[in-house]
């Protein structure tokens, strides 16, 4: 007789459901693998090809710096004129969307799935990340699942965001809160060019 993790017993379809899921999760851990290693390739328009043959939308004029890790890399769409700095984590579980003239500093992590703390099973709970257009996004700030960030919104170095940003707010801290609002409203400005080898 067949058992799941916890002990219950599973028919013979159910347990060759979960064995069919367990290879496909072994070929999805595969693909990931390879776009970690196309992460340390040091030129934009390749690591652009391969992660857009294995599934990421990237407008044009977007680069992804050096080093960056996906989950789900299908569930993710970048807009144009956005640049996502060295070592950034992108989650696509849930889908990730990334705006437009958005710029992504060093080390951001854009979480869509996390663990559901009350459920007796520790399931997973879910919810799309949304990047408005022409937001900055400091060094190792952490975006949280269900988050929506809104249009010229700027997050601070290290902030966790838990909740929706309004647009053009400064937040800040662990959790992030308001801490300003940036003053300019009218942006149009185009981020340019890439570093090279980055």
């Amino acid at each position: 007789m067949f058992q799941d993790k916890d002990g219950n017993k599973l028919s013979s379809n159910e347990a060759m459901k979960k064995i069919i899921n367990r290879v496909k999760n072994y070929f999805w851990d595969f693909e990931l693998m390879i776009l970690r290693w196309t992460g340390h390739i040091p030129i934009h328009i390749v690591r652009n090809f391969i992660y857009q043959i294995f599934g990421v939308e990237i407008g044009a004029g977007s680069k992804i710096h050096m080093h960056a890790k996906f989950f789900d890399q299908r569930g993710i769409k970048i807009g144009v004129d956005t640049i996502i700095g060295d070592g950034a984590f992108m989650d696509g579980r849930a889908g990730l969307i990334i705006g437009s003239h958005v710029d992504v500093a060093s080390e951001v992590m854009f979480y869509t799935s996390e663990h559901d703390l009350e459920s007796e099973t520790f399931k997973a709970r879910e919810e799309s990340v949304k990047i408005g257009d022409y937001v900055f996004i400091g060094p190792r700030a952490i975006i949280l699942p269900g988050v929506t960030v809104g249009k010229g919104a700027v997050v601070a170095a290290g902030a966790v965001v838990t909740r929706d940003i309004p647009d053009f707010a400064i937040v800040g801290g662990i959790p992030a809160k308001i801490i300003g609002e940036r003053k300019t409203h009218d942006l149009h400005y185009k981020l340019g060019r890439a570093r090279l080898f980055q």
